[in-house]
Parts: C-alpha cells; structure tokens; sequence
C-alpha cells in the first residue's frame, strides 16, 4: 500500500533560516510540518534580542541584502515582510577611507552597460577604466584560483573595491577566498547594473523581518514548533532515517516522513557518520555602541563602508552604531575591551566623535560565522540528498552554488523542502 501524502510529517531540525524557510514553504504546500530547535529561540546566526548591558534590543550580526538576492527577497514576500527591508532608491555605497580621510560614494548605473566605472562622479577615488577591465580576469576563473590569482593587491581599487567586496561577500580574505564564487557575485549584480545592485537592511531589527514573521505563518498553519529540542542521533533501517533521538523523546518516522537537517556543518556530520562537510569557518566579529545622539547617518543611507580601520561596515539604527569586521580571525582572538577600542576608534573617527569618550560597547564574536571559502572547502560541500533516501540537508553551508549568506540559507532550505515533496 502507497503511504498517504497528506498524512506524511516533514521534520525539520533547525530553525535557523534555513530552516524557517523550508518548514514555510512545506506548510504553505500543505505539508505537516514539526520544526525542531536546539536554542531557546530561532534564527541562528539571524537573530534579534534584548541586550542588558545597552538596554536595547539588537541583532547579534549585520546583513546587507541586494536586490539581485532574488530568493531571500521572496522568502520575505511568502512570510509578508517584504516592507520590512529599507534602502536607497538607487544603488549607492557610501564610503570613508580612515588612514586617508577621503569619502565617497561608489554609484553604479542603471542598465547593463557600466558606465559608471569611467565616471569620477560615480567610481572609487583614485582608479580609472583599466582598474576596472583588469576584473573581468575573474570571468576565466578556475576552480583552484583565489581572488588574488587574478586580480593584483596592492592598488587603490584593490583596496577599496575589491577587497571589501570579497570580504563582505565571502567572509574570506582575498588572499584565499575562490575566485570563481567571487565571479558569481559580480556576474549576478554589478554587471546586471543598478537593478541588481540596490542595499537593503532590515528596519528594525533581524528578528522582525525573518524571524517572527516565519514563526507566526508556521504556527498559522498548524505547524508544530519546538524548541530546547537537540537531535542526538538518528536510527537508520534499510537505507532510511527511521527514528530522530532527541535524548528524553525518540520520534519514530513513517514510511512517507521526510526529515531535512538544517544544522551547522559539524552538527550534521556528528548525525550522519561519513557525511563529508566543509571543516574551516571564518569567524565574524560584531560590536554595538550606544552613541551621544541619535540617527548620525541619513535614515534613507543608515550605513557606511570603512577601509584604512579595523571595521569593516557602521549601522546606524537610533542611538546604536553596529559594527561589522568579517574575515575577523585576528580581532576574534583578542579580549573585548581591546576589539571594543579598536572598534570606538573606528566608529568616532567615521562618525565625527569624540574619541576619548568611549561609550557602552556590547561586542559579539562568532567564531564560525561561515565556511571559509577557499577554493579548498568549496569542494567539501555537499549537495541536499544523503545516502538516506528520506532525509536532506539545508544550510548556507551546502552546495547551493551561492556564498554562505542568508540567499544561500534560503535557497538551501526550499532545495530540501522540493525534495520533500518530490
């Protein structure tokens, strides 16, 4: 006898955004969907909360999404919080060198011809056309080639182009990071012109765009949620997922139930013995400041890329400044009041502050915020479906074809919820 479709559970572990977005789309299908999570509260490296030492609520990180993250962008439709992103009418990315003082504003155009890299107006100071052209190198990347392979350091654009790109996007120096994924980030915004390339932010914090939203239509659809639930162990019988141990509950699994693994690389690997998965991560480190006044950036550009410092990016939300350092394994080793100060000095000489007067700093370290996306670990990841023939893996970290970032989380978890349904 054929098991009943509409009678199978999916169960998916993790409620990170991988996660949420494929429990979200299984329950908007139709599916019965069980959501399990190990924290106390969903979202996983995408998350909001209430800071005792500020009295603020932040998020534990920054994103900056573009317009070309077309999935991300239409999770947040399914869960209706596209309004919740705020950004520029135009694509503008407002910068400030901090050893030299000089600022701009790198401008692409509309269109796919960029012309805007000829325009003083519009391009980074001190690079002219052939900088630009020099790019296209990373067109004939190859899989073992790193940024630097193709594109030389040392020059005015590399430094204030190339190398925050890479950074930003890869969460890897471009010493190491793939040039062949940093292609793909190039191919799918600027060269498809200001369309593609428009920042977003979340309004008012990680939580109430992607987080809250996917848990109230999940429990609108009946979906069962679960948390301070860690899966322990996974009973396997004739090529299949059979029971999900989570130490004081064992949940056995029909002949139609599906279980997607929405958990960090390590995790997965720990449950599916001989799952090869990538083994180097980058660390991120984050800080948030309390300012003396409120709203120094325009609310309509509330962020500012920094080179010359050790920050990587300032938000600005209110009276908070959150800053960003990604590819942070030098900052992540040391003590906080020492990232703290170098951060303050970054954020006061940005901002136009008084540098003596450090204010309350809440730092955050994640220290595998990310793959480290060298061509190497590039190779580790792995595709959704496991040698379980009813189990699939979500995560930014799988072979998505994207960089680890919320698009690649979101991508991940819809690949593995059309497998469930498959």
């Amino acid at each position: 006898m054929t098991a009943d479709p509409s009678a199978a559970r999916v169960h998916v572990v993790g409620a990170g955004i991988a996660g949420l977005a494929c429990a979200v789309r299984l329950a908007r299908g139709g599916r019965r969907v069980a959501l399990y999570e190990a924290a106390a509260r969903a979202g996983g490296r995408c998350r909001s909360f209430h800071d005792g030492q500020l009295d603020r609520r932040i998020d534990n990180g920054n994103h900056i999404l573009l317009s070309a993250n077309r999935e991300a962008l239409s999770y947040l439709e399914e869960i209706g919080a596209r309004d919740s992103l705020i950004g520029p009418e135009r694509a503008v990315f407002p910068f400030v060198d901090l050893a030299s003082g000089a600022r701009w504003r790198l401008r692409p155009n509309a269109g796919r011809l960029p012309w805007w890299i000829a325009s003083a107006a519009r391009q980074v100071p001190d690079t002219g056309l052939g900088d630009y052209l020099a790019g296209l190198r990373l067109a004939r990347a190859k899989p073992a080639d790193r940024v630097v392979d193709l594109i030389a350091p040392g020059t005015a654009l590399f430094e204030r182009f190339w190398r925050p790109l890479t950074v930003a996007a890869l969460n890897t120096a471009p010493e190491e990071a793939s040039a062949a994924l940093l292609w793909l980030v190039v191919r799918e915004t600027f060269f498809k012109g200001e369309a593609a390339c428009r920042p977003l932010i979340a309004r008012e914090g990680l939580g109430e765009s992607f987080v809250e939203p996917a848990l109230a239509r999940l429990q609108g659809a009946g979906a069962e949620v679960r948390f301070k639930q860690r899966l322990r162990a996974i009973e396997t019988a004739e090529g299949r997922a059979a029971a999900l141990d989570f130490g004081e509950a064992r949940v056995a699994l029909g002949q139609a139930d599906r279980v997607v693994l929405a958990v960090p690389p390590a995790v997965a690997a720990d449950l599916l013995p001989g799952l090869t998965v990538p083994d180097d991560s980058r660390p991120i480190v984050n800080a948030h400041i309390i300012l003396p006044e409120a709203d120094l950036l325009p609310p309509e550009l509330p962020f500012l890329g920094l080179v010359g410092g050790s920050t990587d990016w300032v938000f600005v939300r209110g009276d908070v400044a959150s800053l960003t350092v990604s590819a942070a394994e030098d900052l992540a080793e040391l003590g906080n009041d020492e990232v703290a100060a170098r951060l303050w000095h970054d954020t006061a000489r940005a901002l136009g502050l008084d540098e003596s007067r450090q204010p309350p700093i809440r730092v955050i370290k994640e220290k595998r915020a990310t793959l480290a996306q060298t061509p190497q670990a590039l190779q580790r990841r792995p595709p959704a479906r496991t040698d379980l023939s009813n189990l699939f893996l979500a995560g930014d970290w799988t072979d998505t074809g994207y960089p680890a970032t919320i698009e690649s989380a979101v991508r991940s978890g819809r690949a593995a919820a059309a497998l469930c349904c498959a």
